[in-house]
């Protein structure tokens, strides 16, 4: 619970997974008023204890809501869950999943077809900034929403970029997301090398730090990597999806793909080498280059 309430906006969050859920505990630390709902009803049970209402469906959820907030897994689960909650005609949908080109053109299209004021607004960030509220919101939509919605992105992050129109948040995400898988199977290649020219990889992670190639995140994911211990904070199985969201994102710019295609192909080769894939981090992907057995 907060410590006081304020008056709006009223947020309807749909997806209470390890994000959704995460942003729903930054929304009530900020006093705003959250209707949580998933698909898994005992997903959104434990956001009883920080004061959200759990609704008993989506529409529920979206009734008399100033925002409409989704975090669900892909495109396809952000239109099925939109479709049912059928908010009303006016209300701001701000869409915060992490989807592909031609999924944020049809949720354009869908956000039309029902009247609702769409922020496409992908977040960058895991499991903790998530906790914290200190996500980046990658935000794109008119003009006239941002006063509307400045309330819910302050609490749920740390800085908001506003980059365009509604679907340049979407783009920049690809962006952005391209450079972290490509910095982590980067990473895994070389913890893989080492373990395999019977270097200790610890010694790699040494040696660039504080150089001008260290990366903080280098060293969270190399060391888990050399633990072999995979809790989740960006998990394995969404990776691959947004992966592949990359490769047919390259194609459609006319960039050569092969970069993001092997990128793809080893965290596939990674997700079918562990039991399930939704259930390890990213890190995991370094079972794709370690020799098999």
């Amino acid at each position: 619970m907060t410590d006081q309430e304020i008056t709006g906006p009223e947020v309807a969050v749909l997806g209470a997974g390890t994000m959704g859920s995460a942003m729903v505990r930054s929304l009530r630390r900020a006093g705003i008023p959250v209707r949580a709902w998933d698909r898994t009803p005992a997903k959104a049970e434990p956001l009883r204890d920080v004061g959200a209402v759990i609704a008993g469906s989506a529409a529920e959820a979206a009734e008399g809501a100033d925002v409409v907030l989704t975090m669900v897994f892909d495109g396809a689960a952000v239109l099925d869950v939109i479709r049912r909650a059928a908010p009303a005609a006016g209300t701001l949908w701000l869409q915060t999943s992490t989807v592909g080109l031609r999924d944020v053109e049809e949720i354009r299209r869908v956000a039309d077809e029902l009247g609702l004021v769409l922020v496409d607004s992908p977040v960058l960030g895991t499991r903790q900034p998530a906790e914290e509220g200190t996500l980046v919101v990658l935000a794109s939509g008119p003009d006239e929403a941002r006063e509307r919605v400045e309330p819910v992105l302050d609490a749920i992050g740390s800085r908001t970029l506003w980059v365009g129109e509604a679907g340049q948040g979407t783009r920049l995400k690809l962006v952005c997301n391209s450079w972290v898988l490509t910095l982590t199977v980067g990473v895994a290649q070389s913890v893989a090398l080492a373990e395999g020219l019977d270097v200790d990889p610890r010694f790699f992670l040494d040696a660039i730090a504080g150089g001008g190639t260290d990366t903080p995140y280098a060293h969270l994911k190399g060391g888990a990597m050399i633990e072999r211990s995979y809790p989740v904070a960006f998990g394995l199985a969404a990776a691959r999806k947004d992966a592949g969201l990359i490769v047919e994102a390259l194609r459609t710019a006319g960039i050569d793909d092969r970069l993001g295609t092997a990128v793809l192909d080893i965290l596939s080769t990674a997700a079918d080498r562990v039991p399930d894939a939704a259930a390890v981090d990213l890190a995991a992907a370094v079972e794709a280059l370690r020799p098999p057995g």
